[in-house]
């Protein structure tokens, strides 16, 4: 059963206030929507419910992405709608039409009130008051459990998420979000800096920054110079990284980067990295290594030579840690054109590596490509390029046994006295693995949700570290 979300705490519930029922699923982008949602239904006066039973109304927002997202969404509304019977839809699966250029979601579950595409939150919010009017609305700094301007947030306290940019100007073959989202959108940079100001600000020691291609802020608005803090900033991805970098570091925290395609410019943002400005850690999604595959899928920046370039990353930052995400068995791809990939593998080290069977996704102009393999073979070639993934990552982390790290602590029971885990700058919450913290050998020393500590690293287990809180 999917999660109902339940982040607005109920200050004295009276038996007359609405309560909505909230489920989230997908990326950390429609994370970020249902954030926003959330934060203007607390505005409103909305409480919500930790169960479909118990609310007025449920709002799913969904993720339309690959085959198993599809299916994971139809059932969750599935659900709700047996469960409450009101039931409002947005997200990226909203966006999507059925065989009869209809609305899919509309076909297949007729009954739910309404239906949106993603970043919709005013959309949502006429829905929600059409079905289960308002009860007030004050200001938003007001709202419980929130993070001021930022408002709420569906992370642990002592992370957030940071969208800087809506959808995409890119068409690869195999992806459908900019149907869905359309095309890039830059956020002002002076909201964004605000939005991170007052996240720090309200406790958060890691900011996780995320859009469709971080590389290209502002692009669409020509890097045109915005304001923050009295001062003139350009809408480009290196002043804002420096901007947050500042930001970050007067308040001991990290800033990590997501979605980072690999354009030239880019090396300035490692050089921010290689000074300490923000974590020496990239996700780059590379999606492949050989050209014509690369081609094929018409990814940005495909004529550009990723191993040479992931090697002067190396030189300019020894520290930076990448992460990726490919897909095997894509149409057409030959036998030798996997080998290549895994040998891409091997020598470009790729520290932490996730892998898709290629989806044929309703939609995808990949689908039309000639040479789909069979099923059973993309899923083989997605087990064997996990298996060099598997070790390439356990020979980078072996190197580190005997190192001291940092590590930010997301779970301490009994003030870790039994121990705790953590992650450490090379580590993504959810997406990598995690340091394990050992019990610490000084009685004095305790651990704390949200605070960092330093940790000798003495041994592996799998895709995590083991460690001695010091």
């Amino acid at each position: 059963m999917s999660e109902v979300l339940s982040p607005i705490s109920p200050d004295s519930p009276t038996a007359s206030t609405p309560k909505i029922g909230f489920v989230s699923l997908g990326c950390p982008k429609a994370l970020t929507d249902s954030e926003l949602i959330l934060t203007q239904l607390s505005a409103e006066g909305y409480q919500t419910a930790k169960t479909f039973q118990g609310a007025d109304l449920v709002i799913v927002n969904t993720c339309g992405f690959i085959d198993d997202a599809v299916k994971e969404s139809l059932d969750t509304i599935g659900e709700a709608l047996a469960e409450n019977g009101k039931v409002i839809v947005t997200g990226c699966l909203g966006a999507k039409t059925a065989e009869d250029g209809g609305n899919l979601i509309k076909e297949i579950h007729p009954r739910v009130l309404a239906v949106t595409g993603p970043h919709a939150t005013q959309e949502v919010m006429n829905a929600v008051h059409a079905h289960l009017p308002k009860p007030h609305d004050p200001f938003i700094d007001l709202v419980p459990g929130a993070f001021g301007e930022a408002g709420i947030k569906l992370t642990p306290r002592h992370y957030a998420y940071l969208k800087i940019s809506e959808g995409c100007n890119h068409r690869c073959t195999f992806c459908i979000i900019p149907s869905m989202r359309g095309d890039l959108v830059s956020r002002p940079v002076g909201d964004v800096l605000k939005e991170a100001k007052a996240l720090f600000e309200g406790g958060v020691k890691e900011l996780l920054v995320i859009s469709q291609d971080t590389s290209a802020y502002g692009v669409d608005v020509k890097y045109r110079t915005g304001f923050w803090d009295g001062k003139p900033v350009k809408t480009r991805l290196f002043e804002l990284v420096q901007a947050l970098g500042e930001l970050a570091e007067a308040h001991g925290a990290w800033v990590r980067l997501h979605y980072v395609y690999p354009y030239p410019h880019v090396d300035e943002i490692i050089e921010l990295m290689a000074t300490g400005k923000v974590l020496p850690y990239l996700d780059v999604p590379l999606q492949h290594s050989h050209p014509d595959v690369l081609k094929r899928m018409k990814r940005p920046a495909s004529g550009e030579k990723n191993l040479e370039r992931i090697q002067r990353w190396r030189e300019m930052c020894p520290e930076i840690v990448i992460r990726s995400t490919f897909i095997a068995g894509f149409p057409g791809e030959t036998e030798a054109e996997f080998e290549h990939l895994l040998d891409f593998m091997r020598e470009a080290k790729i520290d932490r590596a996730g892998c898709f069977a290629y989806s044929p996704v309703k939609g995808a102009t990949a689908n039309e490509l000639p040479g789909m393999l069979p099923e059973e073979v993309r899923e083989d070639r997605r087990a064997r390029f996990m298996a060099v993934a598997e070790e390439v990552s356990i020979a980078k982390l072996q190197q580190r046994v005997g190192a001291t790290m940092q590590v930010l602590v997301d779970s301490a029971p009994a003030m870790g006295r039994k121990g705790g885990v953590g992650r450490s700058y090379a580590d993504a919450p959810e997406i990598d693995g995690v340091v394990k913290l050992l019990p610490p050998e000084k009685i004095s020393k305790t651990l704390k949700v949200g605070e960092f500590t330093r940790a000798r690293i003495v041994g592996t287990q799998g895709h995590d570290l083991v460690a001695l809180p010091i």
